[in-house]
């Protein structure tokens, strides 16, 4: 008898329901801390045929990619860019990411005074006396 009054109890009193809010508001809360604090990638937007080399240092984490085509064309962020724009062009993606690691690739068949140019920018912009050259590893 006393059995069945906790029973009857139990289910008028609502208790069995679980309240999913709060784990929905925390879950929403990480999901907006991690989309704040990510890293973003920039990418160049061309294919880039690398150079191949057999002594490779990984640098993470990127943040800016500066490529050069196999016509010379250097293209930031899916944007061809004349060699003149290179210098205001880093200035607006420090803005964006100021401790990103900037990163060049060339293609192997690209000019190589563009290059040095670019770096001799880069320089000037940035300050950096080295600049990781992306490779492809043998």
């Amino acid at each position: 008898m006393a059995r069945r009054k906790r029973m009857r109890a139990s289910e008028n009193t609502g208790e069995d329901d679980v309240n999913l809010t709060p784990m929905l508001d925390v879950v929403f809360i990480l999901l907006i801390f991690f989309i704040v604090t990510a890293q973003f990638i920039k990418e160049p937007g061309v294919e880039i045929n690398r150079t191949e080399v057999d002594n490779l240092e990984r640098q993470n984490p990127l943040g800016i990619l500066i490529a050069i085509d196999e016509n010379s064309d250097i293209y930031i962020d899916k944007e061809q860019v004349a060699p003149q724009e290179v210098g205001y062009r880093i200035r607006e993606l420090r803005e964006d990411n100021p401790k990103g690691r900037l990163v060049v690739q060339a293609d192997q068949d690209s000019n190589a005074g563009v290059l040095i140019s670019l770096l001799e920018t880069i320089n000037q912009e940035d300050g950096l006396t080295q600049v990781p050259v992306s490779v492809e590893q043998e």
